[in-house]
């Protein structure tokens, strides 16, 4: 039997990781290769790195007409990713509980895939917050959670619209593992996360409501003394993560067709954003109501 070298080993999981996609989504804008979205990544930790060098003697850049436009489009984004994860989902009667892919051609079937790939877009564009926080000089808001949020949430549905765009998994059951190679398996094994629809679907809701928080506040001060319920925007994000939590954790007990590895992963994720939305929900609203007091 032929022992493979380190770098052989690294060009067959490469190439398991290209081939063993989704076929109907494969071609789709950064989806066939997990290269252009790295670049993607790695451009974005620059800009992390050099943007407030750059900005440290310049004024902040005045981009109220940018942010308005930006965070209204972004309503209408969502909003409209919303309705298709609600009328497709609705149209072809997805489980809540336990969702297969449907790999099918069926109009419904890419009605779904295409949102997924929409939604994946859209992290994509998100990541024009960082950017406009360098710009304005909002340093104070690149904080560990921001970056972390929007780093990782373009790889895993990078991997969703990639493998598995539509429902969370089927693994066992499915046709896709067979003829395939171990490492192939691993590939899709490793990232098949639960990429769920109804995961987008609460994340839409969430970001309708964050988006038009923000395109108000650029409105201007006339504006911002109206937006008091800056802290519920905080527990709607929270909620939406404890929902998720506690849906992998049902599925890590129940006859679905999803792997309890990839369930350990999606919990361990998921706890992390609460961990660190929670911290950020306690020093920015509870601390300073203790100190006030």
């Amino acid at each position: 039997m032929k022992v493979l070298t380190l770098w052989q080993k690294v060009q067959l999981f490469y190439q398991g990781i290209l081939e063993n996609g989704d076929k109907r989504t494969d071609k789709w804008l950064l989806v066939h290769s997990p290269g252009p979205i790295s670049c993607i990544f790695l451009c974005y930790l620059i800009v992390i790195w050099a943007g407030p060098k750059l900005m440290a003697k310049r004024q902040p850049v005045n981009l109220k007409p940018v942010l308005i436009v930006y965070n209204f489009a972004m309503v209408c984004l969502s909003a409209y990713m919303f309705y298709e994860f609600t009328a497709s989902s609705w149209s072809a009667r997805y489980s809540l509980l336990c969702q297969p892919v449907d790999y099918s051609d069926s109009p419904l079937a890419m009605r779904m895939a295409r949102v997924c790939w929409w939604f994946y877009f859209s992290k994509v564009i998100e990541l024009s917050d960082t950017i406009f926080f360098i710009l304005r000089k909002k340093n104070g808001q690149l904080t560990f959670l921001h970056v972390y949020h929007h780093a990782t949430m373009i790889f895993n549905w990078w991997a969703g619209v990639k493998y598995v765009a539509g429902g969370q998994c089927e693994y066992n059951l499915t046709k896709r593992l067979e003829n395939r190679t171990n490492c192939a398996n691993f590939v899709y094994l490793s990232t098949c996360l639960s990429i769920a629809f109804l995961i987008g679907l609460i994340n839409s809701l969430v970001h309708v409501v964050m988006y038009l928080y923000y395109g108000l506040a650029a409105l201007g001060p006339g504006v911002t003394r109206y937006l008091w319920w800056k802290r519920y925007l905080t527990s709607l994000q929270l909620l939406q993560f404890f929902i998720v939590t506690i849906h992998t954790t049902y599925n890590l007990f129940a006859d679905c067709d999803f792997p309890d590895s990839m369930n350990v992963v999606v919990l361990a994720y998921s706890l992390s954003l609460i961990a660190l939305f929670s911290n950020f929900y306690y020093h920015s609203y509870l601390a300073k109501k203790t100190k006030k007091t």
